[in-house]
């Protein structure tokens, strides 16, 4: 039982993957879908931190009496993701409207039938 509470993180990140992944496959609404990978995106930024976060650990400069440094690597990389993952949001936002504006409906199962009665 200690080895499920000590990495409660492990599982808050496997819970929200399977919400991401769930709701990309389960919903035929394209802004449900924009949702869906965002909250796939967070559980893996959570993953990556949590990796990188150190027990004990200080911040990497050198200084007398400190033995454990942390990495800053997974945190800038993360910090980078978060902006790629905003500008691809935007991006899938904008895909959406221009999409609402040509078939008049967001619902993919409703522009896979009009793509197929032309």
């Amino acid at each position: 039982m200690d080895i499920f509470i000590g990495h409660y993180n492990y599982w808050i990140v496997i819970i929200l993957m399977m919400v991401g992944l769930y709701a990309v496959i389960s919903r035929g609404n394209l802004i449900k879908k924009v949702i869906g990978l965002n909250i796939f995106q967070v559980s893996v930024f959570f993953l990556y931190i949590s990796l990188g976060a150190v027990d004990g650990g200080a911040a990497p400069i050198v200084t007398e009496g400190v033995e454990t440094y942390s990495n800053p690597l997974p945190h800038v990389l993360i910090l980078t993701a978060i902006v790629v993952g905003v500008a691809t949001t935007a991006l899938a936002l904008a895909l959406v409207i221009r999409i609402k504006e040509s078939y008049g409906t967001i619902e993919e199962d409703k522009i896979h039938q009009m793509d197929h009665s032309l």
